[in-house]
């Protein structure tokens, strides 16, 4: 098809040598696979980034044209604004808890269900995968019934499980909200993981784990020394994924709680909504959607510099 096109393009009295010929057959080719992706990319992407950036500059309502320019003033007010802040601490908190807590009880539970000699694998297998499946609104429906401050199901397990214990409102107390939301994210998201390290685990050969167990060596040398490094590109995939996730929390947050109490459980995302969308202020909405853009982007340059970069080059090496 490029060698068609080529000749096409080109008047018949042109003269190319075979090496010229070759290679702009080759550009043809490229271009011609790559510019439909480039149109999707750009038309979904690329341009509605620039238009927000440049509405981010204008106080604008959503309807005709921005008039109102405000230079930085957006950004001067998310700076300033106690709320936005709040919001971003919240989103590293989660994130933060998804590293050390949600993490770990995934991989855990995958060495459980995939390497060990637990009875009923596949059946347990199935149960843990199964709240991935739910969307999330589903999700969050479901915990709003647990977390009743009546007769939810939380309070029911903890009065019968610790004695004298008073039912707590789990989604109105200020200093409780985040982790119990968090606590949903785990129950929704860790099967999503558990099977992303299943995966890893296939590729880690059986046999050097018996080497090393007849070597003397124990369950826990084993994993330190040769089923986790041979999992890190599975880890450092998920780990990519689980801070990308946190920071775009949005359905579960806003149908638990719209960010409350007293905004206690805001995130980026439900600040954005709140503040910007609902409220028809999206000039400013674009301001907070340009920051949390360029927490991801940076993110996302970091890990594939130094993470992705690794990995590729161990898979040359």
């Amino acid at each position: 098809m490029s060698a068609i096109l080529s000749r096409v393009l080109l008047r018949p009295d042109q003269r190319i040598d075979s090496k010229l010929r070759k290679r702009l057959n080759k550009a043809l080719l490229v271009v011609m696979f790559a510019a439909p992706g480039m149109l999707v990319f750009s038309i979904f992407l690329l341009i509605p980034v620039s238009q927000s950036v440049q509405y981010s500059r204008y106080k604008w309502n959503g309807f005709g044209e921005p008039e109102n320019y405000q230079e930085w003033g957006n950004y001067e007010r998310l700076v300033e604004h106690k709320v936005f802040q709040g919001a971003v601490k919240h989103s590293f908190t989660i994130m933060g808890l998804s590293l050390t807590i949600q993490l770990p009880i995934a991989m855990l539970l995958a060495l459980l269900v995939g390497r060990g000699t637990l009875p009923g694998r596949r059946f347990f297998r199935m149960m843990l995968f199964i709240p991935y499946v739910f969307s999330e609104i589903v999700t969050a429906l479901i915990w709003l019934y647990v977390f009743h401050p009546r007769d939810g199901l939380a309070n029911l397990a903890f009065d019968t499980l610790v004695p004298g214990f008073k039912p707590m409102p789990w989604l109105a107390d200020r200093d409780v909200v985040l982790y119990a939301i968090f606590a949903v994210l785990i129950w929704k998201y860790f099967g999503f993981y558990m099977i992303l390290y299943m995966a890893g685990l296939q590729g880690v050969p059986k046999d050097l784990e018996e080497a090393a167990r007849v070597d003397g060596a124990n369950w826990l040398q084993v994993l330190q020394k040769i089923t986790l490094p041979l999992m890190g590109s599975t880890i450092r995939l998920t780990i990519f994924l689980s801070v990308l996730g946190s920071f775009q929390q949005f359905a579960i947050v806003w149908v638990m709680t719209q960010g409350g109490p007293v905004s206690s459980s805001e995130t980026i995302a439900t600040y954005l909504y709140k503040y910007g969308i609902k409220g028809f202020n999206l000039g400013y909405g674009s301001a907070v959607a340009v920051v949390l853009f360029l927490i991801t982007v940076v993110f996302s340059i970091g890990h594939q510099r130094m993470i992705m970069h690794q990995d590729y080059m161990e898979y040359t090496s």
